[in-house]
């Protein structure tokens, strides 16, 4: 039998929208019952759930740790086989299930009761043991699924994902979550390190730090450079202030002009009171003052303006900021 692919699809996109329009009108006190209840947890809010529901339960868990929500997933059969020893009194276990009615769950929940800890059914059916063992029902009804044989789950789980999702927006807002604070849960991540990273922690000091006395002469300024193998030495006076630094672009500039040039002393030639930065400083602003000035290094100092280290864009690539 043929079929058009094209118009078949585009049904089966139709199916799920619709499921997730429909969910509008399933948003109302039971959802702010499920939102207080997690709010209220002492413990961790448990996740759980079987099959291609369990995938959408795994998902869940993982945006409610990530967005300041302590959670787990608890595989339901599983749990029943030795997981259930890591819930608790103090914890909320959510437990996804379209229909509310298999053997797993169904040995799972007077465990649950006997522990103690609140239960909310994510469920499509009200009337389900889910459901009358539950504290709280968030009811996630479709009409029909997109598989042909209303068999496979995929409007239902496509409902569940996005009210999950409504769900785990709530309480970002609700308890305040913040960028400062996603970066703290995603320090592996560009966002993580943006908000992060600071440049003491990617700046070169010790001896890939270059830094010279401004009476020396730029043959011995050379020989430092070249023994840190670094691209500049940051020039400091006699109370070890910093007053300049030394690049490779001075270098050139200045051969140019002058073949003696080595015989000079490196306060004649340097870039004199360049920008600077402080260790504490972002990285990621720092890296913005590289970007506006167009230079490749910015010289790091303390509070008396003592150069402690030196930020190359090169550090920057290698952080993964640029």
């Amino acid at each position: 039998m043929r079929i058009n692919i094209i118009k078949r699809a585009r049904q089966v996109l139709d199916i799920e929208a619709e499921a997730v329009k429909n969910l509008k009108s399933c948003v109302g006190k039971e959802f702010k019952r499920v939102l207080d209840l997690i709010l209220n947890t002492k413990g961790r809010v448990v996740v759980s759930g079987m099959g291609k529901t369990g995938i959408i339960a795994q998902k869940f868990s993982a945006t409610l740790a990530s967005t300041g929500t302590p959670s787990l997933f608890l595989h339901s059969a599983e749990a029943i086989h030795g997981d259930l020893g890591r819930v608790t009194a103090d914890d909320a276990v959510i437990i996804i299930s379209n229909s509310g009615q298999n053997e797993e769950i169904k040995q799972l929940l007077p465990l649950l009761k006997k522990i103690g800890s609140k239960i909310i059914a994510l469920t499509g059916n009200k009337n389900s043991i889910l459901a009358k063992y539950s504290d709280v029902v968030l009811h996630i009804p479709i009409k029909k699924e997109a598989c042909p044989l209303g068999l496979a789950p995929t409007a239902s789980t496509t409902a569940t994902l996005a009210m999950t999702d409504a769900l785990a927006v709530c309480l970002v807002e609700l308890k305040g979550f913040k960028e400062e604070d996603f970066a703290f849960y995603h320090p592996g991540g560009l966002l993580g390190k943006r908000l992060l990273l600071k440049v003491e922690d990617i700046m070169r000091k010790g001896t890939s730090h270059t830094v010279v006395s401004e009476d020396k002469k730029i043959s011995e300024v050379l020989v430092k450079i070249t023994q840190s193998r670094a691209g500049s030495a940051t020039i400091v006076d006699k109370k070890g202030r910093l007053c300049g630094i030394f690049t490779d672009g001075d270098l050139r500039r200045h051969l140019e002009q002058d073949p003696n040039l080595t015989q000079r002393k490196v306060k004649e030639v340097m870039t004199k009171n360049p920008a600077a930065v402080t260790s504490g400083m972002l990285a990621v602003e720092a890296m913005r003052i590289l970007q506006q000035k167009k230079i490749d290094e910015l010289p790091v100092i303390d509070k008396s303006k003592k150069p402690v280290g030196l930020l190359d864009v090169q550090d920057l690539l290698k952080a993964g900021l640029l």
